[in-house]
């Protein structure tokens, strides 16, 4: 039971998962701390709100609402979003573009009893001589299973 337990904590992906969230967490800690030492400042000063704008908030009934929170978390989101998209997604994305390609399937086909030319296996009709190939007692019957 254990050994079970020891290899799927060992193998690469889980091991790869947790570098990853880790990491996640410590960008993630430092794109906050950039929202809230750079963007929130300049929000406040384009707002009009003089000092820290995560403070700013509205009150309905004697309940506050610290909205200025909730966009400093939404800043941190969209940055954090962009940079994982641009500099993992879109990259690896050509990455496997290039080298594993998506390749045709290359479909099935037989040879016109009447021209010996190479048609697909599910015709009824050789594009070459225009031959009715459904009719033809050398005609294969998986063919006809597939119309």
């Amino acid at each position: 039971m254990f050994n079970g337990f020891r290899n799927f904590l060992l193998r690469g992906n889980v091991v790869d998962l947790a570098v990853g969230i880790v990491i996640g967490a410590a960008f993630s800690a430092v794109v906050t701390g950039f929202v809230t030492a750079f963007l929130t400042p300049l929000i406040g000063l384009a707002t009009g709100a003089v000092g820290d704008f995560s403070k700013k908030a509205f009150s309905v009934s004697g309940t506050d609402f610290p909205y200025g929170a909730f966009v400093n978390a939404l800043i941190s989101f969209v940055i954090i979003a962009a940079v994982i998209y641009f500099a993992v997604v879109v990259p690896i994305g050509r990455l496997q573009q290039r080298f594993y390609p998506v390749k045709d399937e290359p479909v099935a086909k037989i040879d016109c009893p009447d021209c010996l030319s190479s048609v697909p296996a599910a015709a009824t009709r050789c594009a070459f001589c225009t031959s009715e190939l459904a009719d033809r007692p050398g005609f294969p019957a998986q063919a006809l299973s597939k119309r």
